[in-house]
């Protein structure tokens, strides 16, 4: 199927643990680009889960899905796209429920995806915009992205702006279980890069502040981010010949579309 003959009804995934102050405005901006939210609440407290469903009740483009207890952003995105998929949506928006993803850059994902409705769109932001505190496990994991698809296809894997086609996703969630917490985002895009789909990156801005609390665990999380990478190295070794081609020929097409 080319991707001209796929559909395109796109819908947002907003993963949600303990953020209820932005996630209504939130809510509302999203519905003014016309596409239908899903919220996963991943076992919220009580003030949080009041907050959502309220936005459910009141707006009837959005849906909740409840988890029983907090099971990690993996858990939720995936619980969320697996619901999109089942409600008929092609493509699913990836969006922080903690407002700083800049909203102003979903009509870009969108086009984009509707240009290209087999890729991954995927935020990328700039370091010089990035609290130097998080600069260095980003670069680390840049630096093992590259390693782990023989390329510099992927310019931010630690992004959660981002935009799913659904079909080729829900293949990979069948088959492979992905990163249930903080390693979740990068996990899963290098599966979908081995898994033949393009990536494309949009720069987008992070609207970084001291308010917003941090779900990271800094100890439980580096580790399963470092046993990560080990385990996406060993799974790339296996694909060195496909990959090698695959790079070969995007670098042969590219230079033929430029003569």
């Amino acid at each position: 199927m080319s991707s001209a003959e796929i559909l395109f009804k796109p819908c947002v995934v907003i993963p949600v643990y303990n953020h209820p102050h932005k996630i209504a405005g939130l809510v509302t901006r999203l519905l003014d680009f016309g596409v239908p939210c899903i919220l996963v609440d991943d076992g919220s407290a009580a003030g949080c889960a009041q907050v959502l469903d309220v936005i459910a009740a009141e707006n009837p483009h959005v849906e909740l899905l409840r988890l029983a207890q907090n099971a990690g952003k993996g858990v939720a995105v995936c619980r969320g796209l697996a619901l999109a998929h089942s409600k008929g949506f092609t493509h699913a928006l990836q969006v922080d429920a903690d407002g700083q993803h800049d909203l102003n850059d979903v009509p870009a994902f969108l086009a984009r995806a509707q240009r290209n409705p087999l890729a991954v769109i995927s935020g990328w932001r700039s370091y010089d915009a990035m609290p130097p505190s998080r600069r260095s496990g980003r670069k680390l994991t840049d630096f093992w992205v590259c390693i782990n698809t023989l390329s510099r296809a992927i310019k931010d894997s630690m992004c959660g702006y981002r935009l799913y086609p659904l079909v080729p996703t829900m293949q990979l969630l069948a088959r492979k279980k992905i990163g249930a917490r903080m390693d979740f985002d990068t996990d899963i895009l290098v599966r979908l890069y081995w898994q033949g789909l393009p990536v494309e990156n949009i720069p987008t801005r992070i609207l970084y502040q001291d308010d917003i609390p941090s779900h990271f665990d800094i100890i439980k999380d580096n580790v399963r981010i470092s046993w990560m990478h080990t385990r996406l190295f060993f799974g790339m070794l296996p694909r060195i010949p496909v990959l090698v081609w695959r790079n070969f020929s995007n670098a042969r097409r590219s230079k033929t579309h430029s003569a």
